[in-house]
């Protein structure tokens, strides 16, 4: 292995030690010589690194494949054991032509031994995978669980697909910087030190004497000494000084409440408290302290939470940015009893549909006091859910780009017993809250639309369908396979229970019997029109050529492999299309083995988009509980996507460049540029029996084809790739199952 240039040899007592200088320091492993690749294939790991005081080592490898294969970028490897040992299992898909070993990225101290690699056959990379990796891992019970889960696999999919989960399976119990390593991750990139603090203090004096007051409202009651005391030190250790801290009493029966905030509001004038006479409530006691904020800005806390150092100048710098800005919001954490950190939410920018489907924006939140006491301050009758209530409020009455999101941890959540913190299902008048909140928003905004609460604090919001349902055309492009295109056309037509709809079924040189069969019995159905598109496959041309040959209001592209599962998917998707805010709407796609195939495509992802959660069981919640809930993309898969007809044609339907791949994700980012949102519902269920009948990039010219559409999306769209809006900077684009950016990204 050779070092890079941030990597410097030091010899101490004999022995070589590396100090690491850069933000991404690399040890280039040498390839074969005759052909300087490595084949495809499983691959076994083994070392040792050890690190030097106390650096924290995140080992990982940096795979480049052969020009146009998907896939390149980061494989994490597990954390060096007691003894610095390393020993892992890796999957290369592809040809790789360049590989990179990173002991950790930023300034580290380690000792390293020696390194080999070597390819193991399938039955050997099996028996790997299926033995224990930690002492936690299960034992013989965790052996035996997942080789009956492997066989289970096997009998429904296959060898190639069980062996793709169990593969899955492995790397999430492996792979050290995942969400379940969350305290690592805070210790390397996001933990607050003594210089840190004079960093912070210099980027205060550059705000200058205009920046803004932050009135922090802190409404009480019966809060535990313990943890209002850490609640106001996080305030008092703000870097950021502008700040006045409104303190109420809600008439808390216990004294000692109101003596610690008085003793905290005589240690600093900033500090500032009333006690009501009367309990009111969250909601009365919140205005009880607006009314004596004299911010530009109101910034609300819990009184058991915590701030972190930086918080209030995050906001300060943001609104010195942005200075029309509205309201702004920030990641956040939870802090359990012994302050460990975990659980972080790692948030989308500014999404409406999202905030009305779960208050994501929850912690931590500073809004514009004029705009706060506009709209009427907290309401009473939605204690529990106040926040939500107030935050749809105030953002009905900005613009998008006012509601600014900082993506940064800024706060943290206390998870205690009986706290929301620890489950939603916490307090059941919450969410019930939540729900009347949102539905008078909808009231307000969207009459006729209306919201159905969910569990976990989630909310569904049905949209209305305008007057009469739209017709909707169902574009199925088709080339043999007759069972498959037999399954997905009589799927629709056996389920659906959207009234006004017809197949537009484009059969692209069918050559099989059975298939010209089938589509000769399909034009004599009422519901099916058959067409011809005799040329090469191109997706993009058949479909746009398609869309001229029918008349839906709405246009529906179907793959030939989808088969339904939710009767009512085309309601769904059809009261999302309609809306005139909305461009592409996508559903949530299930493989036959009931794992997730799209649940919305993720920009960035292995170098142009990926579909996050593929591959997670159905069911899996997403991150911060996403994957049960409506909310924009940036893009959705074209196997079921639905626009209506004036939008397609606006944007000039499919890129006929792009004939296989991207085609979909080009279209999508052309109606985000043209002002419209892409929306992704999981509440339209179907299979995807992926590209069954289309086959594989597996011959010379589809590769050429494919690495051609790969470079076109990164010349168009090489802006817009790195930072999807609804995808953090703190997540890596080198996992498709929102694992930790390392380093992050922003």
């Amino acid at each position: 292995m050779l070092p890079d240039a941030s990597l410097h040899p030091q010899v101490d007592s004999g022995q070589v030690e590396w100090i690491a200088r850069g933000e991404r320091p690399c040890f280039r492993v040498r390839l074969p010589e005759e052909n300087n690749t490595l084949p495809p294939g499983w691959y076994e790991i083994g070392g040792s690194i050890e690190p030097v005081d106390g650096s924290l080592l995140t080992p990982a490898l940096y795979v480049g494949y052969a020009r146009g294969a998907d896939g390149d970028g980061c494989i994490n490897l597990p954390d060096p054991g007691k003894d610095g040992r390393i020993r892992a299992l890796v999957l290369f898909k592809y040809h790789v032509t360049d590989l990179r070993f990173s002991p950790a990225p930023g300034r580290v101290r380690f000792r390293m031994g020696k390194f080999c690699m070597r390819r193991v056959t399938r039955p050997r990379a099996l028996a790997h995978m299926l033995r224990p990796t930690s002492a936690v891992d299960g034992g013989g019970i965790g052996v035996l669980r997942r080789a009956s889960g492997f066989v289970a696999d096997a009998l429904r999919g296959g060898i190639s697909q069980a062996t793709d989960g169990l593969y899955r399976g492995y790397r999430r119990r492996v792979a050290p910087t995942q969400l379940n390593d969350y305290a690592g991750w805070c210790a390397r990139f996001d933990t607050i030190g003594a210089e840190d603090m004079d960093e912070l203090r210099e980027r205060v004096q550059r705000l200058g004497p205009d920046a803004p007051l932050i009135s922090i409202l802190l409404p009480l009651y019966q809060t535990p000494e313990r943890w209002l005391r850490r609640c106001i030190d996080s305030v008092f250790a703000q870097a950021y000084p502008k700040w006045q801290l409104c303190i109420v009493d809600d008439s808390s029966p216990d004294p000692r409440v109101i003596q610690v905030a008085q003793e905290y509001a005589n240690a600093d004038a900033r500090t500032q408290i009333m006690r009501r006479s009367q309990n009111g409530h969250i909601s009365e006691a919140s205005n009880s302290a607006l009314e004596f904020a004299a911010g530009d800005y109101v910034a609300l806390l819990d009184h058991d939470d915590e701030l972190r150092p930086h918080a209030l100048l995050e906001v300060a710098e943001a609104i010195s940015l942005n200075p029309d800005v509205g309201l702004l919001y920030s990641d956040e954490d939870k802090v359990d009893e012994d302050g460990r950190r975990f659980d972080p939410y790692f948030k989308p920018d500014f999404d409406p549909d999202l905030l009305r489907s779960q208050n994501y924006i929850c912690h931590f939140t500073a809004i514009r006091a004029d705009l706060v006491r506009d709209v009427g301050g907290f309401r009473a009758g939605f204690e529990g859910s106040q926040d939500h209530d107030l935050i749809l409020r105030c953002t009905e009455r900005l613009r998008a780009d006012q509601v600014i999101h900082i993506p940064r941890v800024l706060y943290h959540w206390r998870a205690i017993p009986g706290s929301t913190a620890l489950t939603r299902d916490a307090k059941d008048y919450a969410s019930s809250a939540g729900a009347r909140a949102v539905e008078g928003h909808l009231q307000r905004c969207h009459p006729g639309a209306r919201v159905e609460e969910l569990s976990h604090g989630h909310y569904r919001v049905h949209w209305p369908l305008p007057g009469g349902a739209p017709k909707v055309s169902l574009v199925i492009p088709t080339r043999d396979r007759v069972e498959l295109l037999r399954m997905c056309v009589e799927s629709i037509l056996a389920r659906t229970t959207y009234p006004n709809f017809e197949l537009v079924v484009v059969d692209n040189q069918s050559t099989d019997p059975d298939a010209l069969a089938y589509l000769a019995e399909l034009q004599q159905r009422d519901q099916v029109k058959v067409l011809r598109f005799d040329a090469p496959f191109n997706y993009s041309a058949i479909n746009n050529w398609a869309v001229t040959q029918c008349d839906g209001a709405v246009i529906g592209l179907v793959n030939n492999d989808i088969e339904m599962i939710s009767p009512d998917w085309l309601d769904e998707m059809v009261a999302h299309a309609m809306r005139p805010e909305v461009g592409a709407v996508g559903a949530m796609l299930y493989y036959p083995n009931e794992t997730i195939q799209h649940a919305g495509v993720m920009l960035g992802l292995h170098g142009v988009a990926g579909h996050i959660y593929a591959g997670l069981p159905r069911g899996y919640p997403g991150h911060g509980g996403r994957a049960r809930v409506a909310q924009s993309m940036s893009a959705v898969t074209g196997a079921c996507l639905l626009v209506r007809r004036d939008v397609f044609e606006q944007v000039g339907g499919l890129d006929e460049q792009l004939q296989v791949a991207f085609n979909d994700i080009d279209f999508c980012l052309r109606l985000r540029e043209a002002g419209y949102r892409n929306i992704w519902t999981p509440f339209a269920e179907l299979y995807h029996h992926e590209s069954a009948s289309r086959g594989s990039e597996d011959t010379e010219e589809k590769k050429q084809r494919f690495a051609g559409e790969v470079e076109l999306m990164q010349q168009r769209w090489g802006e817009w790739l790195p930072r999807d809006p609804a995808y953090n900077v703190n997540l890596s684009l080198a996992s498709l199952h929102c694992e930790l950016s390392v380093p992050p990204r922003g």
